[in-house]
């Protein structure tokens, strides 16, 4: 194995730094490198002996107080290994990728199969850096200053950003109205057989805009709309940012508790709705879309500013209330501009909008098309939940269409539908390397969009535009026209480039906060320390560059467990089961603090498989095979529900020993009945353990309550493994009548 060096002059206030300060730094380094709070290293005496390992915490400490820690192992020469994994540290003589010497001089040897001399070299001027702020500033806090040279921190801010692009000084109603002068005949929205052209849908719009002008709504008031995703409700979207007011979308099907406190939260002057869903809206002041009709169908001409609030979307909160997040006209427009760019909207292109409109996608979905002279294919809600009848609407009416990745893995059972599509994009969920793979197989001649971002972001941020298979993971790609996102540590400095950190964003894309929450605004949203009057938004995700400077996603900081005390990232466990042959897709959950997996494909022995690339305590205790993952309402892997899965399936065994003694009936005894009887009792309102293999649904169940639990199956459960089930086969037909509906 060949051996490089790099030698760097030490300044003279460095030289004979003592051991204490100079394992402070490197132990900084190391934790800057590595991305974790808890670092294992080893070193090696400069009086000779076997090499020695060591753990230390990265917390809070001032370079003294780390120092201090460091006492117990001081030596000027020492060996380290980057790892990322707290394990106890073996003998390093056979392990170790990188020898550090000080001295009058540093000197960096290393193994040239794991480190690039320009990556030496930055290392370099970061042990440079640590050493200076550790004797200049020794009761500052080690990592309150950044690390990164002028040259780097000047790299990352200019050429890590996406391109500088000069914004209309319009908004996207203005913009649409040119639109409408240039082609009021072109077909703007089609729906269930239905379409307006765009002069059709423009004077509909300018009158509802004006009725809701005439009610006294003013400036940034936050309207509700309660409506189908329909002609009607594209109208009423327009409207409201015609008038300079505030889009607030609720779903009708939403239960009444999360409407209410989303309307209270919001402080919402009014809801637009129909009389079918007047319940819903609780004691917000109302009016039917009907009603609303205004004298004259101009251009209401209502001036509308940059920095204006355009909508609000709630999302989940950590605390359970619900938040929302308000983003403004510029960071709308910005975020509409970058898809017509990046995923080639062209006039005539048909954008299909599938996402529910409490989904963030569904806004750029509805109307980036009409910049262009485009039409939306508003896709309603029976046909998304029918795969067979998307795939052959969109197959033969859209040319751009947006989907999760999980829902992609459905449609591309169906690839020979879909022939008109010439562009696809995911986002909501890491895009598997697989997946691409298997897309490409299919249309090695159509694009396929890896986009990545965040509600509180104005939507996706970062776009991967691939026009072939990926030779590696696929990464998030570059950010997208004026936005602005780093890698940064606790500190919010940006972390050295290829080390792990949190993403955070700033530019026009960052919205304004979250509505009426101030507490959670100050949380996530900071002032911009390279923006004078910018705002920052921390996202919680954690990611990294790559060399090539595209941003790869990590995971989330949240979902995150602790396994014999050992802190285990669950989207790494997940990246590693990706890679395994067979594996289509892949989640982990945890329950009562042990692992357990589930995966989609033909992989076998998984667990040996994994043990053979990760420690023992990040491999699952438990890996179970699905025909498919659950999905949610919105398409996501719903982690919810296969924590209910792996809870039923934990006592399982110790359960059915003790019935079978008792001379009582089997549980469940597949993951897919597991499933099953955990949708069953959910449906049921009754405990888990109370659903049995010799169980009568249709005897315990009523009408309504089929209907749901076969909601719940349709998303799982294949008709091959339904009718070949002894007990489950009566099932079979009520999902196959749902799938035809």
């Amino acid at each position: 194995m060949e051996v490089g060096s790099h030698v760097v002059d030490l300044p003279v206030e460095l030289r004979g730094i003592a051991p204490y300060p100079a394992l402070a730094a490197h132990t900084r380094v190391q934790g800057a490198m590595s991305g974790e709070v808890e670092v294992v290293t080893g070193y090696v005496a400069p009086t000779g002996g076997p090499p020695a390992g060591w753990r230390v915490e990265l917390g809070e400490q001032s370079w003294v107080e780390l120092a201090d820690d460091l006492r117990p192992v001081a030596a000027t020469d020492f060996r380290h290994v980057f790892d990322r994994s707290p394990e106890p540290v073996p003998e390093l003589s056979g392990a170790v990728s990188l020898w550090v010497s000080l001295g009058a001089r540093l000197r960096l040897d290393y193994w040239t199969e794991s480190f690039r001399s320009d990556q030496v070299e930055r290392l370099a001027s970061y042990y440079l850096n640590a050493l200076r702020a550790a004797v200049r500033e020794p009761d500052a806090p080690h990592g309150a200053r950044s690390l990164l040279s002028p040259a780097e921190l000047r790299f990352q801010v200019e050429e890590l950003a996406g391109p500088v692009r000069e914004l209309p000084d319009r908004r996207f109603a203005e913009l649409f109205e040119e639109q409408v002068r240039r082609t009021p005949a072109a077909v703007a929205v089609v729906c269930g057989g239905r379409s307006w052209t765009y002069e059709q849908l423009n004077r509909r719009a300018n009158r509802l805009a004006r009725a809701l002008l005439a009610r006294g709504l003013t400036a940034e008031d936050v309207v509700a709309v309660v409506l189908e995703r329909d002609l009607e409700w594209a109208a009423c979207v327009l409207a409201l940012f015609k008038a300079g007011l505030v889009y607030l979308p609720v779903e009708p099907g939403f239960p009444p508790a999360r409407v209410a406190a989303m309307l209270s939260r919001a402080g919402a002057a009014l809801a637009v709705t129909e009389p079918r869903h007047a319940a819903v809206v609780g004691d917000v002041p109302t009016a039917f879309f009907d009603d609303l009709r205004g004298g004259s169908d101009d251009d209401p001409g209502v001036a509308v500013g940059a920095g204006q609030a355009a909508y609000v979307y709630f999302t989940s909160g950590s605390t359970g209330e619900p938040k929302g997040a308000v983003c403004e006209h510029a960071g709308m427009l910005n975020h509409l501009l970058a898809k017509i760019e990046d995923l080639g909207v062209r006039e005539g292109d048909t954008v299909a909008q599938t996402a529910s409109q409490c989904f963030d996608i569904s806004l750029w979905q509805l109307v980036s098309a009409w910049l262009v002279g485009g039409r939306t294919l508003i896709v309603e809600q029976s046909a998304v939940l029918d795969v067979d009848r998307f795939a052959a609407l969109v197959g033969e009416q859209a040319d751009i269409i947006q989907v999760v990745p999980s829902y992609l893995e459905l449609l591309l059972h169906r690839a020979s539908g879909l022939r008109r599509p010439r562009c696809a994009s995911v986002t909501g969920e890491p895009l598997k390397r697989e997946l691409a793979d298997r897309w490409f197989a299919a249309f090695p001649d159509k694009a396929l969009v890896n986009a990545y971002g965040l509600t509180e972001t104005s939507d996706d941020t970062n776009h991967e535009v691939l026009t072939a298979p990926p030779a590696g993971p696929v990464s998030l790609g570059r950010p997208v026209r004026n936005a602005r996102i780093a890698v940064v540590d606790r500190y919010l400095n940006r972390v050295p480039f290829g080390a792990p950190g949190e993403i955070v964003f700033s530019g026009v894309c960052v919205g304004r906060g979250y509505l009426n929450d101030p507490e959670r605004t100050r949380q996530s949203f900071l002032p911009d320390p390279e923006t004078p009057g910018g705002r920052l938004y921390r996202s919680g995700d954690f990611g990294r560059w790559s060399p090539d400077g595209k941003l790869e996603f990590l995971g989330r900081r949240d979902a995150q467990a602790k396994v014999r005390g050992f802190r285990v990232e669950l989207g790494e466990v997940e990246n590693h089961l990706l890679k395994l042959p067979g594996v289509r897709d892949a989640a982990v959950v945890v329950v009562e603090q042990a692992l357990v997996a589930f995966f989609t494909g033909d992989a076998v022995d998984v667990r040996v498989r994994l043990a053979g690339s990760l420690p023992d305590y990040m491999v699952p205790s438990r890996c179970h095979r699905l025909d498919t993952l659950p999905l949610t309402h919105n398409g996501k892997i719903d982690k919810r529900a296969l924590v209910e899965l792996a809870a039923a399936a934990r006592g399982e065994s110790a359960d059915r020993r003790e019935s079978a003694e008792r001379g009582e009936p089997a549980g469940p005894g597949t993951a897919t009945e597991r499933w099953i009887s955990a949708a069953w009792a959910e449906v049921l309102g009754v405990p888990v353990e109370s659903v049995g293999r010799d169980d009568d649904f249709f005897a315990r169940g009523t009408s309504l309550s089929a209907v749901r639990l076969v909601l719940k199956l349709d998303r799982v459960v294949s008709h091959a493994e339904l009718v070949a089930h002894p007990v489950l086969a009566d099932l079979a037909t009520l999902v196959e009548t749902r799938r035809a509906m």
